[in-house]
């Protein structure tokens, strides 16, 4: 074979190779959203022993902030809630996590609103297409979800709550103050008798 022309076939294959580890690189970079600066974390991402965040000592509940639209419910603030036991829910719909809190979720509000128990569905989108409203409504209706839910398109309400994680639950007493807080699914007999023990 002539030797320019092997020459030629080394280059290009070091070249097709060279092109190869760039794209394999990118790709492994995509993989990992929870490296990149400032973005979300899922609860999944999250290891088994990290599931329940420290609760911070002595929060009160942090008004909502940068809310563009409220679902079910007229605009409400922190002082509206006051006298009642507030869950604060971070949720995404398209999140299979916050999918499946949802039943135990929907289930409070049917079992305990009357006895007191305020929730506030914070929806939080991770992609372009979980901020569309209408989306939005469609996943209330599949989930048969009535308690108000406000948009938190820009993360404001997110960020006032120092939250990382979807979904991630916040429990208030009736003057406000920050009782328990959990990552994730699961704990859901813990977090209903939290519920009672609130109400009594």
């Amino acid at each position: 074979m002539d030797q320019h022309l092997l020459q030629r076939r080394r280059l290009l294959g070091y070249l097709g190779l060279g092109i190869l580890g760039v794209g394999a690189a990118t790709l492994l970079h995509r993989r990992k959203p929870a490296e990149l600066p400032q973005q979300p974390a899922k609860a999944q991402d999250v290891p088994a022993a990290k599931a329940t965040a420290p609760l911070p000592a002595g929060m009160n509940l942090p008004e909502f902030q940068g809310i563009s639209q409220w679902l079910n419910s007229d605009p409400l603030t922190v002082a509206d809630l006051r006298g009642n036991v507030v869950m604060i829910q971070f949720w995404t719909f398209a999140c299979i996590n916050c999918q499946r809190t949802l039943p135990h979720v929907t289930r409070w509000h049917q079992q305990y609103a009357a006895s007191g128990l305020k929730i506030i569905g914070v929806h939080t989108p991770e992609f372009a297409f979980e901020r569309e409203v209408g989306n939005i409504e469609t996943a209330l209706r599949e989930h048969q979800i009535t308690y108000p839910v406000p948009l938190d398109n820009e993360f404001a309400t997110w960020r006032a709550y120092s939250n990382r994680f979807w979904p991630h639950l916040f429990l208030a007493d009736r003057e406000g103050g920050v009782r328990y807080d959990h990552i994730g699914e699961g704990a859901y007999d813990e977090t209903e008798q939290t519920i009672r023990q609130l109400l009594a």
